[in-house]
C-alpha cells in the first residue's frame, strides 16, 4: 500500500493502485539484480542505471561529469551511516540572492507535496557529457523528515537559451534508504517552460546561471524493479547550473 505524507506523519493513501506484477521470464532475473542494487551504495545504484539506460559509455561520462565547486553535499543517513557522516552539512542555493525554490507534486508509492526554499536545500548543475542539454539536481527534506534528491536531465538546452517544451529525464533518490525512481528515458516528463539568467562574474572560464523551470509529468517514475512508481504531476523551480570550459590542451613542442 502507498503511503501519504502530511504534516501530521504518514498515512495509507488509498489513491495508489500498487505495483505492476513482474512477468514472465524477465522477474527472476530483475529481481536478482534489484536485491543486488539495492543493498549497494546510492552511488553504485545511479552509475548501474546509468549503464542500464545509455550502455557503458554514457554511464562512464556520467561518472565523470564533475559537480560544482563548492556545492555542499547532503548529509548521510541509515543505519550504516557514521557519526561524522550524519553530522549537518551546510547547504546552498543560490546562496549570493537566496533565491533557491523548488516546488514539486508527487503521486504513487508516496504521496508528497513538497515547498522547498532557499538555504534548506541544495541544487547545482551543469551541461550533459555530451553538451546538448543540462543536468539540474535539487535535494532537500520531507515533512516526514526523509531526504530527497532529484535530477532532472533536460534535453536540447544551449548555455543561457530560453526554451519550451524540452523531454525531459528524471531521477527521484530517497537519500539513505537505498530507494530510487527513474523514467529511464525522457519520453515521460517534460519541462515546459525553462529561462536563463546571468549570475556572478561575467569574465573568465566560469559561467553560472540561474535557471527558472516548469514541467510536468504524463508517466511515472519505477524502481528498478518495476515494483513502486511516483509520478511527478508538476513541478517548477529555481536552480544553478555553472558551465565551466575545457583548459586548452598544451601547445605541442616545436619540432627540432
Amino acid at each position: 500500500m502507498g503511503r501519504r505524507v502530511t504534516d501530521s506523519g504518514i498515512a495509507p493513501a488509498a489513491s495508489w493502485r500498487g505495483p505492476t506484477a513482474l512477468r514472465g521470464s524477465d522477474a527472476p532475473a530483475r529481481r536478482t539484480v534489484s536485491t543486488r542494487l539495492l543493498n549497494s551504495p546510492v552511488s553504485a545504484i545511479v552509475a548501474a542505471l546509468a549503464t542500464a539506460s545509455f550502455g557503458a559509455s554514457g554511464a562512464a561520462a556520467f561518472a565523470a561529469t564533475p559537480t560544482a565547486p563548492g556545492a555542499a553535499s547532503l548529509p548521510a543517513t541509515g543505519p550504516g551511516a557514521s557519526p561524522s557522516s550524519t553530522a549537518p552539512a551546510p547547504l546552498a542555493c543560490l546562496a549570493s540572492g537566496n533565491n533557491g525554490y523548488l516546488r514539486a507534486r508527487l503521486r504513487g508509492t508516496f504521496d508528497l507535496d513538497l515547498a522547498w526554499s532557499s538555504p534548506t536545500m541544495q541544487c547545482e548543475g551543469g551541461a550533459r557529457p555530451d553538451g546538448r542539454g543540462l543536468r539540474v539536481t535539487i535535494a532537500g527534506p520531507a515533512a516526514d523528515g526523509r531526504r530527497l534528491r532529484f535530477v532532472f536531465g533536460i534535453d536540447d538546452t544551449p548555455e543561457g537559451a530560453s526554451v519550451r517544451a524540452r523531454p525531459t529525464n528524471l531521477t527521484v533518490i530517497f537519500e539513505g534508504e537505498q530507494r530510487l525512481f527513474a523514467t529511464r528515458g525522457a519520453d515521460k516528463c517534460t519541462t515546459d517552460e525553462l529561462r536563463q539568467e546571468r549570475i556572478g562574474a561575467l569574465g573568465g572560464p566560469r559561467r553560472s546561471w540561474r535557471i527558472v523551470a516548469r514541467g510536468f509529468c504524463i508517466g511515472p517514475a519505477t524502481t528498478l524493479a518495476g515494483d513502486a512508481r511516483l509520478l511527478l504531476t508538476s513541478f517548477d523551480f529555481a536552480s544553478e547550473v555553472t558551465h565551466v570550459d575545457e583548459p586548452a590542451p598544451p601547445a605541442a613542442a616545436a619540432s627540432r
